[in-house]
């Protein structure tokens, strides 16, 4: 579900420390898509807040406007295979979309984490709790994506990897979700807006040596975001809104014109 500077010096770091640990290089789009394309993972993945949802995806709500739609209908693979689900984990994740893989799946891409460590909770427990109530539970879902959730990562990239062993996996971020000295002039406080997108900083670091240490390719989405985060005039994500779920997802833009580009320039 959600998630986001040491600003420009802590994207700076996280994406020096992936180009340290030798990140793999992508494969050709053309022969990925020869071996099939599996798109695994959470609501980012699935297209939450995008629209347009697929009528037997039911509460996964797969959206015709998430990246791995958009990308397959552009490349048409020889097979695609659409799991992700909204409110997906890694052990989730691990338990019931590995079995769209096989030995000769050529491409995966997948997001997850954020569910993990209860990201979901943090907002709302920022939206609607005092500042100091947010920057407790903000600290706490930092703790566990430096404790608990690395060995959740590692077995689910380790699972891909055993199910799809010639496969080009891409693992993607999150963006961050404000821009700081931004428009907005209500909600939430300067400090609990930092406080947020530092902890999206620490996931995507967490995520991306991860997908290192597994051979995969990480592909940051926080570029493709930076000027559309909420508060900067052109959000191409859902603040506070109805339906609830669509809340802190991307917008159908945020899927074509941040996530897409991100998948396509590593898959």
């Amino acid at each position: 579900m959600s998630v986001r500077r040491f600003w420009a010096s802590a994207s700076t770091l996280v994406l020096a420390a992936v180009a340290a640990l030798g990140v793999a290089q992508p494969a050709s789009a053309s022969s990925a898509a020869a071996g099939g394309y599996v798109a695994l993972g959470d609501s980012y993945s699935s297209g939450v807040g995008a629209g347009s949802y697929l009528s037997d995806s039911g509460d996964c709500r797969r959206s015709t406007n998430a990246y791995p739609y958009l990308w397959a209908a552009a490349n048409s693979p020889s097979s695609f295979a659409f799991v992700a689900c909204s409110g997906a984990t890694t052990s989730s994740v691990a338990g019931s979309q590995l079995g769209a893989l096989s030995s000769s799946t050529g491409l995966v891409s997948v997001t997850a984490g954020g569910n993990d460590v209860g990201f979901a909770d943090v907002m709302q427990d920022c939206v609607l709790s005092s500042e100091a109530t947010c920057l407790s539970s903000v600290s706490s879902a930092v703790s566990q994506i430096q404790t608990s959730l690395p060995s959740g990562l590692s077995s689910l990239y380790g699972s891909i990897r055993s199910r799809a062993p010639q496969a080009h996996v891409v693992v993607l971020g999150y963006p961050r979700f404000y821009q700081l000295s931004g428009s907005c002039i209500a909600g939430l406080s300067e400090k609990e807006r930092a406080a947020i997108n530092n902890a999206s900083d620490v996931l995507n670091g967490v995520i991306a040596k991860q997908a290192a240490n597994a051979g995969f390719t990480f592909s940051s989405v926080v570029d493709e975001f930076t000027g559309h985060e909420l508060c900067s005039g052109d959000a191409w994500l859902h603040s506070v809104t109805l339906p609830v779920y669509n809340s802190y997802h991307p917008k159908a833009a945020g899927q074509s014109g941040g996530y897409l580009p991100a998948f396509r320039s590593a898959a």
